[in-house]
């Protein structure tokens, strides 16, 4: 009733006139891609003429970037205005069904509560709880995990449009995509042209420095959106999360947040994810930390990211520690040789990741890697899991509450927990690990008990981690 009353009732679009209106508003999915909702929608309506007239709708709520909360805002807060847009586009294209991943228990909770409000529908509506992991949010590994499959990238060039959930034509989108477009069947197109720059009009959820959300204009300038959170650029500021770019201070102090003023420096805003580094923390140790959690996210499936990004985060690693310019050559062979590579993009973002820190901050890597380093502890500016991105001067919370231990009286070197582990288990040049005790982030305890349960040897186990 709330929520009717903020909003009123969304009006019924035929498919022509949920595209028409997709169309005139500019409006492109908001988490990450940012491909055109028309022709999402037009693709969807074109194929389905293989399945009879069936076709589903996919909302991706899983937000596997933790640098972002925008979808969890939403759905905590706004469920129904997810829902409204999912349940318009569904209606338009005869879709017989509507799925929403989300990896929260609290947001599952939530969407759950939203549907029950809703009453009976002609459309089956379901949320589902999925693995908390990067990949997760990938189209296809999404599509998957939804079908009750294991959630991993297909690898294959097929978009969901042609095959998804339950292998129909698929309308899959972000949760702030569904948002806007019932903000925009109520508003129409004039009214909500009214707000942003004409070739990009409507808002943006932004989440600033992986703790804040906030709605703007497109357009607004980026100085303006971290002074009303209380900050600056600092010695720059990452945009579009962990596959995205940093900007100078320079730049950012001038540049406005649309898709053509960001382009000019490179960079795209993605799923909305702004990151100020503070002057107090490391540039290099805080890309470090971000290179090896990527390596951690692998989805197991290709050699790019099964070995490539381990090997890419110890170079970046090896750098700084002070290893010279035989470890910044590694780097950039390490980013070269998983380019273009992979069953998906995540090795290709990855390896954009770690270029533009490097274009960024060469000074920075310069002094770690030929010198005694700069001296600045890593505060976790830059989130990741188990931490948080604390205010300048602050530590990050702590570390890992188990550890991976190998038994050196049993371990025979072959290898194989490093292929399950990657980004625990780091091999020396012998091929046996570098460590007898690992850090074990939460989120790689199911790959290393894995690792445990396969050792050929039998000389991996789990314990509670010291201190």
């Amino acid at each position: 009733m709330a929520h009717l009353t903020t909003h009123g009732t969304p009006p019924p679009l035929s498919p022509t006139e949920l595209i028409a209106l997709a169309d005139n508003v500019g409006l492109r999915g908001r988490g990450g891609a940012g491909f055109p909702v028309a022709r999402k929608l037009t693709a969807v309506l074109a194929a389905r003429h293989r399945t009879d007239g069936r076709s589903a709708v996919v909302v991706n709520g899983t937000e596997g970037e933790p640098s972002c909360l925008k979808d969890t805002a939403l759905l905590l807060y706004a469920p129904h205005l997810v829902l409204d847009g999912a349940l318009l586009a569904a209606r338009a294209l005869g879709a017989q069904q509507v799925a929403v991943g989300v990896t929260r228990p609290d947001v599952a909770d939530s969407v759950r509560r939203a549907i029950h409000e809703l009453g009976p529908l002609s459309v089956e509506l379901r949320v589902t709880r999925l693995p908390e992991r990067f990949v997760t949010g990938e189209g296809s590994a999404l599509a998957d995990a939804l079908d009750g499959g294991p959630g991993l990238p297909s690898g294959r060039k097929i978009r969901t449009s042609e095959r998804g959930l339950g292998g129909l034509p698929t309308l899959l989108s972000n949760t702030e995509t569904y948002a806007q477009l019932a903000v925009a069947a109520r508003l129409g197109a004039l009214p909500y042209r009214r707000v942003g720059v004409p070739d990009e009009p409507g808002t943006l959820l932004l989440t600033v420095a992986g703790t804040r959300v906030l709605e703007a204009p497109t357009g607004v300038p980026l100085a303006r959106v971290l002074e009303y959170c209380g900050t600056g650029p600092g010695q720059g500021v990452l945009i579009g999360g962990y596959h995205g770019t940093f900007l100078s201070p320079a730049a950012a102090r001038t540049v406005t947040l649309d898709r053509a003023a960001l382009a000019a420096h490179g960079a795209v805003l993605g799923a909305g994810a702004v990151l100020p580094l503070p002057e107090d923390t490391c540039p290099a140790g805080e890309a470090a930390a971000v290179a090896r959690w990527l390596a951690g996210e692998s989805a197991g499936q290709c050699g790019p990211c099964v070995l490539g990004l381990p090997a890419l985060a110890d170079a970046l690693e090896a750098v700084v520690r002070g290893g010279g310019e035989r470890a910044l050559a590694a780097v950039r062979d390490r980013s070269r040789a998983v380019a273009r590579r992979g069953a998906c993009g995540h090795p290709d973002g990855t390896a954009r990741f770690v270029a533009s820190a490097l274009a960024a901050f060469p000074e920075e890597f310069a002094a770690h890697a030929y010198g005694g380093g700069c001296g600045r502890p890593v505060l976790g500016a830059l989130p990741l899991p188990g931490s948080t991105a604390p205010p300048a001067g602050e530590s990050p919370v702590a570390a890992p509450s188990e550890q991976l231990v190998v038994d050196w009286t049993l371990c025979r070197g072959h290898g194989l927990c490093a292929d399950l582990a990657p980004g625990v288990v780091r091999l020396g040049p012998d091929g046996y690990p570098q460590q007898a005790a690992m850090a074990l982030p939460a989120r790689m305890r199911r790959r290393a008990r894995l690792a445990v349960r396969r050792c050929p040897a039998l000389a991996l186990r789990v314990r509670p981690a010291a201190g």
